[in-house]
């Protein structure tokens, strides 16, 4: 049985296989609809973070699969503090036939797999966002016909999201530069990682404190909030520290006019990026938004038909 966790545990043509699937998947929906292959089938959902983008695509996906998803929120589960992670994984997997957990430590999703009877999907953990990722590289190949030798450029800090972009970046082959101010760089267990991927693929990184430097020919411009749920008390600072981090025209116009613009939302508007970029020509972020709702249907469909 095969948990959807971290991409860096996964092998590389797995991988590709759900971004196929996911393009198939969408490609069948705008077609008439979605086969229902997952009749009957029931997927849990936990959430310690309100989401909404993960509560919605995740619902509607397993609907328009066939089957149906359940809300628990933190009123109903208290991971670790009501009920025991193993306890709640033993008693879920006797319910539902897959869970999907939205939390805040990594090490909360880790466990439910370890005691999970059924497939865990990890929704978004404070260590990675791997669901966000593989609706990236579906926007991304939507707009470029590829996804291999392409430049994506993150700009801002370098959290989940940006630790989910990379390995997938090494597993698809896309060269990666990052723009980070000091002490908000990648963790090294996160560079370690990508190390053996990287070798694989070929491709190149480039870390960096300055944003015009990463941007410099790049196909994908990313960004993501400075302040995530659980860093309010730091407002202040970050958003001082990351000032000169902004997606704007002027940061644009370093790039490629053919580059895209994407944000995995919410979007602080005013702070990370600009109205005239997040809705401007260049943009893909409600398309890329969109697309949750097409990978997490490959995601659910493969690792409910591969066991």
């Amino acid at each position: 049985m095969k948990h959807f966790l971290d991409l860096a545990t996964w092998e590389t043509n797995e991988l590709k296989h759900i971004l196929d699937l996911a393009v198939h998947l969408k490609k069948e929906w705008q077609t008439g609809g979605n086969r229902p292959v997952l009749s009957n089938k029931i997927l849990g959902m936990i959430f310690q973070k309100p989401s909404l983008r993960t509560r919605v695509s995740f619902e509607v996906a397993m609907k328009h699969l066939g089957g149906s998803a359940i809300m628990l929120g933190p009123q109903e589960i208290g991971l670790g503090k009501r009920e025991s992670i193993p306890d709640v994984a033993r008693v879920l997997s006797g319910y539902v036939d897959i869970i999907m957990a939205r939390v805040f430590d990594h090490a909360h999703v880790t466990e439910l797999a370890e005691w999970s009877r059924v497939p865990v999907i990890n929704g978004l953990s404070d260590d990675t966002h791997p669901c966000q990722a593989m609706a990236d590289l579906l926007t991304i190949y939507e707009r470029f016909g590829r996804v291999e030798g392409l430049k994506i450029a993150y700009i801002g800090d370098g959290n989940n999201v940006a630790v989910s972009l990379l390995y997938a970046s090494a597993h698809f082959g896309l060269n990666f530069a990052i723009a980070t101010p000091e002490g908000h760089e990648l963790p090294q267990t996160v560079r370690d990682k990508v190390t053996e991927i990287k070798s694989r693929s070929g491709i190149d990184v480039l870390e960096t404190t300055h944003p015009q430097m990463a941007v410099e020919d790049a196909d994908v411009i990313y960004t993501d909030t400075w302040i995530s749920m659980g860093q309010e008390a730091e407002t202040a600072e970050r958003l001082k520290t990351f000032a000169p981090y902004q997606i704007n025209a002027d940061l644009l116009q370093q790039s490629k006019k053919s580059s895209i613009v994407l944000h995995c939302l919410p979007a602080h508007r005013g702070d990370e990026i600009t109205d005239e970029v997040a809705d401007g020509r260049q943009s893909a972020i409600f398309q890329q938004a969109e697309n949750r709702l097409h990978a997490q249907k490959a995601i659910l469909v493969h690792l409910l038909t591969h066991r």
